[in-house]
Parts: C-alpha cells; structure tokens; sequence
C-alpha cells in the first residue's frame, strides 16, 4: 500500500484518492467480521441502501425548501452535506464491485458528451478519397409518389431529376395504414446527417448510379447484406419507438434506450464511431420529413451532406 494521504493539507483532490480515502472508514469491508453465511452479500447492500437513503434525504431538503422558501436558510449547507454522504456511498458501492471512480467519471464524460454535445469540425464521410462514381452523392433529391387505393397505398421513390425509380415500390406490409411505405426518408436522413447508408448504396448501385466502394473487403463489411439487415432493423425499431412516442411530434430528442440498441446494432460498421448527438439529429430531421410525406401523400426529399440537411418540398423547387 502507497503512502497514506494527507487529506487535510491537500487543495485539490482526485476521484481516486477521494476513494482511497473513504475506504478507509468503510465499516463493512469485505470479509469483515460483520459478514455472515445468512447474508454473505452484507457489505454490497449496505452501501447500496445507503445510497438510496442519501438521495432521500436530498429530496427530503428540497421539499423543506419548497414548503419554508427563504426561512430554510441552511438549505446549502444542508445539500451539501447530504450530497457528500452520497459521493461517499458511491465510491463505496464502486469499491465494493471492484471499480474505479476516475474510469467510471471518464466513461460518463464521454457519454453525455457524445449525447448532448456535436462533434467539431467538418462533416465526416467514409468514402473520402475514392472515386466520385463510388461516393454517395454530397446532394441529391427524390420524390416520393403514392399511389393505390385505401388499404393498399406504395410508395414510389424517383430521382427528381431524371424520374428514374430508384428502388422497389413500398407497401406497409401490414394491416393497418400506417405510413411504413415512406421509410426510405430516414435511410436518406442517414446519408445526410451520418454519410451512412448501405441500404441507399444499394438502390443506387442497382440503377447504376453507383459503384461498389473498393478495396473488396470494405464494400462486402460496409455495404453488404448484413450492414443493409443493420439498417433496416435500426429504421424499424426506430419506427416502434416513434409510433409510441406522436411520431416525434414536437419532440427535441430522442431516447436513450433507442440510441443505445442503435450503437450496440452498429458497434462492428464504420458509422460505430458517431456520437448519440448525431444519431438523434438524423432521427429527428428524418422523422420530421416522414410526417410531412404523410401528411402530404408525398413530395420531394432534398437532402445535403456538407450542410449537412434534409428537407421536404412538395416539389423540387
């Protein structure tokens, strides 16, 4: 064991010997004689209640503010000594699951960060440096058209210019109308927002539009059948989630849950480097553009990568 720490001298302290520290007067460290068969797990649940209790307690200040207003005039004092308490049964709890404060600290920086703050900088595309006839297109344009009757509507995707389809014509696919047949807009909004999308890659490819991205290796991991699957489920589970949630309707982000399953999905592809914030953004302005399409019974998707942005016109102009 290092030297012990002079706490008191001491102006500025790291979570690490803050936990240091405050293992020090654990009362029920592992193995202690506190412990017992009946309840081998003594020294985990004592922290952990204790944890809970503390941020009662913290609730419980707060209340008193809101009942008493200025007369609570140790409210700040009060705090800090419950949120003390709680720092401390933290690093309790940590040491007791054999963790580190510093790492834990780290790694939630680098999730809210990613959640809420964008990246710096110009946008990013993976296929810099290749060929233009094997980059997705830094703009484009596609009018999406309805047709069929009640019950039976799909959706045809042109290219604005050229009216040429680009891709099958889609149907719900299921009993109800509920507007599945525009969801190639967000596969759009990730080419825009994320410079993704092996699934609008293919379509391109088929209508000659596009070539495989080269070396080999990269188009058949980026591109091929299992990264379109990847997309495919993301779009639909992102889907469910909108349904639940008024289709995004005046929504500022999306949750947390949905951006964690989306960067589990995509851990093994290239856009497993993009931050939450970006996966929202895409979500949001994608979605947003869907409920237009559905409102309107169609219309044109104007998109741009170096913007970046995705917008919805009834026409191209």
């Amino acid at each position: 064991m290092g030297a012990r720490i002079n706490w008191k001298t001491r102006e500025q302290m790291k979570l690490g010997e803050y936990q240091e520290l405050a293992r020090e007067t654990d009362q029920n460290p592992p193995g202690s004689k506190h412990s017992s068969a009946r309840d081998p797990n003594r020294e985990e649940i004592i922290p952990l209640l204790g944890l809970v209790g503390e941020v009662g307690a913290l609730l419980s200040e707060y209340k008193k503010l809101l009942r008493d207003g200025e007369i609570h005039r140790s409210f700040r004092e009060e705090v800090a000594e419950e949120l003390g308490d709680v720092l401390w049964y933290v690093a309790n709890v940590t040491d007791k699951f054999d963790l580190s404060l510093e790492d834990i600290a780290r790694a939630n920086l680098k999730k809210v960060r990613g959640r809420w703050l964008g990246p710096e900088g110009d946008p990013r595309f993976y296929d810099d440096g290749l060929d233009a006839g094997q980059q997705l297109p830094r703009e484009f344009a596609f009018r999406f058209e309805q047709e069929g009757p009640e019950g039976a509507r799909r959706v045809r995707m042109l290219d604005a210019s050229s009216g040429a389809p680009t891709g099958d014509p889609l149907r719900d696919n299921t009993y109800a109308d509920d507007g599945y047949r525009f969801h190639d807009v967000i596969h759009l909004a990730f080419a825009a927002y994320l410079g993704w999308s092996p699934v609008l890659r293919k379509l391109l490819r088929n209508e000659g539009r596009l070539a495989h991205r080269t070396p080999e290796q990269v188009d058949d991991a980026e591109d091929g059948g299992r990264a379109q699957v990847v997309e495919e489920a993301i779009v639909a589970a992102a889907y469910i989630y909108a349904e639940d949630h008024a289709f995004l309707d005046g929504a500022t982000t999306v949750g947390q849950q949905l951006i964690r399953h989306i960067e589990r999905m995509t851990r093994k592809l290239e856009v497993g480097d993009r931050l939450a914030w970006e996966w929202d953004r895409a979500l949001l302005s994608g979605f947003q553009v869907w409920r237009e399409l559905m409102r309107n019974g169609g219309g044109c998707v104007v998109g741009n990568l170096n913007a970046p942005r995705l917008e919805f016109r009834l026409n191209r102009a």
